[in-house]
């Protein structure tokens, strides 16, 4: 039968494991200490071991993982007198309309390459929601995480993508907010980050510190992404943050393209 396949991956250690981790998120809600507390806990993971892989198999990845790249510390002052639509400056000013630091994530002694991966990601994930368009302060996260966990399989991403589908399949939550949250929505969102990630070429190597003032839209054409710029996990979809980055309201414009 086809569950043979289901009943091999079904082995004591794996339901182990599961349950560890699923435990950390118990009670429904992920934030960001509980994200935290996932990626040290699989830091020394079979699951982080080939991410590591992958991540050596790319020459640029495998050169700033050697580099222990670390570029400055985003500086939101700086980065708004930077060139108007700028990275940075757009960086700087949806996340000063959001009243988000860019100094938030738990930092950490880097010792060993898993050590260096999980502080890379943590610092660059804002940008990645700028870059893809995915929404910075809700209904995007599955999808900006999806492009990482699809583009090195770093696995406390991937393993937020599985326990949120999990938690809707669960939930007797229709909407919220008045947006349908039911479960193809999810799957919806993280195909679409997916996409992005089989298009893209890889954001792991990237030294975005030494680009901040160019446009973001040469960033998106050198790193082939096409942003999300509609619908509900869109960040364009959001008026506040709109207006932070200085755009036309979307019924002053021609209607934006999503992938």
């Amino acid at each position: 039968m086809g569950f043979k396949y289901i009943n091999e991956l079904a082995t004591q250690e794996n339901v182990n494991q599961l349950l560890t981790l699923v435990d950390m998120v118990a009670g429904g809600r992920i934030d960001t200490e509980n994200v935290f507390d996932i990626e040290d806990a699989l830091r020394d993971s079979e699951q982080m071991q080939k991410c590591l892989q992958v991540v050596r198999q790319h020459p640029a990845s495998a050169q700033i993982l050697e580099e222990r790249y670390m570029g400055a510390e985003f500086d939101l002052d700086a980065m708004l007198q930077m060139p108007k639509d700028s990275l940075g400056w757009t960086y700087a000013r949806v996340l000063s309309a959001l009243n988000y630091s860019p100094d938030f994530y738990r930092k950490g002694e880097i010792i060993s390459d898993a050590d260096y991966i999980i502080h890379r990601v943590r610092k660059t994930h804002d940008l990645h929601h700028i870059l893809t368009g995915f929404s910075i302060d809700d209904y995007g996260e599955l999808g900006v995480i999806s492009v990482i966990a699809s583009q090195i399989g770093y696995p406390a991403f991937t393993f937020i993508d599985i326990v949120a589908l999990l938690l809707n399949f669960f939930s007797d939550m229709h909407q919220h907010q008045g947006i349908d949250v039911a479960l193809e929505y999810d799957f919806d969102l993280i195909s679409q980050g997916v996409k992005i990630a089989r298009q893209a070429q890889p954001l792991f190597p990237v030294k975005f510190e030494e680009g901040l003032e160019r446009p973001i839209t040469e960033w998106r054409s050198e790193l082939n992404i096409v942003p999300v710029t509609e619908g509900h996990w869109s960040l364009y979809s959001r008026p506040h943050l709109r207006d932070a980055i200085e755009l036309p309201s979307i019924s002053q414009e021609p209607q934006l393209v999503s992938v």
